[in-house]
């Protein structure tokens, strides 16, 4: 379904208030081109859900129509200010495990147990409001709870949620690569917002044949919160890079496409765990 027209130069607020079923599949799709995607339960509605998507690209008004026939839902033009602050707005603090995540406009937990991530996602993926993300936190949450880890490697950091989890209960180097040069510049200045920049060595990489990645291998923990289709085609590689009785957390991938990914990586001698889901985004723990 085209959505597209010609790019203007405001930011533009598409709001949809529906069911929670109807409004989480609708943030699943529009995650794939708009430029952030908030839902949250609307305050004082009974079962009412709210998805507010922004858009430097206006979506095509047939097209939209269309997709949200029999829904309420508006879309206009924000300026720059609203665009901040609205967004905002939307973003709440998330509890995955023991790791609390929020943005500068959040106070911090009141919980001593709590591992607090300040997040300014910027241009990057990743506030850790989105399934795969907090399914990846669980996973990691629990894993540290089992045992130790000494050489771990997020590929595809995005806005450096993951990397950084893991160097804050480590407080060891941690190894991180992005295909895209704002996500990384994104990760590192998240990593000094919350002093962990000692523990974090960022690259810019297509994958992990890149000769630096490759160089500080094998790992005895990997994540990767891609996609399906990425997850599949580097498997080979991805497996190379563990180390014996290695784990690796997998996400970015739907329900229907867990059986793909899962014969990938068992043609390379790796093993499920366990496996985490939020909504109907399952997290794969996988073995060495």
């Amino acid at each position: 379904m085209p959505l597209s027209t010609r790019p203007e130069n405001t930011t533009h607020e598409l709001i949809v208030n529906g069911a929670r079923l109807v409004i989480d599949r609708l943030g699943d799709f529009f995650d794939a081109f708009a430029d952030a995607v908030v839902t949250r339960e609307r305050a004082g509605e009974d079962s009412e859900w709210e998805l507010r998507a922004y858009f430097e690209t206006p979506p095509d008004a047939a097209a939209l129509e269309r997709l949200l026939d029999g829904l309420e839902y508006r879309i206009g033009p924000l300026t720059p200010q609203d665009w901040v602050s609205m967004s905002r707005a939307g973003l709440i603090p998330v509890q995955a495990g023991r790791y609390y995540l929020h943005g500068s406009h959040d106070p911090v937990s009141s919980n001593p147990g709590a591992v607090d991530l300040l997040i300014d996602a910027g241009q990057a993926f990743g506030t850790g409001h989105h399934q795969t993300t907090r399914g990846c936190l669980q996973a990691l949450d629990r894993l540290f709870k089992e045992r130790e880890f000494s050489r771990p490697y997020d590929l595809g950091c995005g806005s450096g949620v993951l990397a950084m989890a893991a160097a804050h209960v480590l407080r060891r180097p941690v190894m991180a690569s992005d295909i895209d040069a704002r996500s990384v510049a994104v990760a590192a200045g998240n990593a000094r917002l919350n002093h962990l920049q000692r523990y974090l060595s960022l690259f810019v990489a297509d994958g992990p044949a890149h000769p630096s990645i490759r160089a500080g291998g094998p790992y005895d923990l990997i994540t990767a919160n891609i996609l399906a289709r990425p997850l599949i085609r580097l498997a080979p590689a991805v497996a190379g890079l563990m180390a014996p009785g290695g784990r690796l957390v997998l996400a970015g991938l739907l329900d229907w496409q867990e059986a793909q990914v899962r014969s990938a990586y068992r043609l390379q001698g790796l093993r499920l765990v366990r496996r985490h889901r939020v909504g109907q985004w399952p997290t794969l723990v996988l073995g060495k």
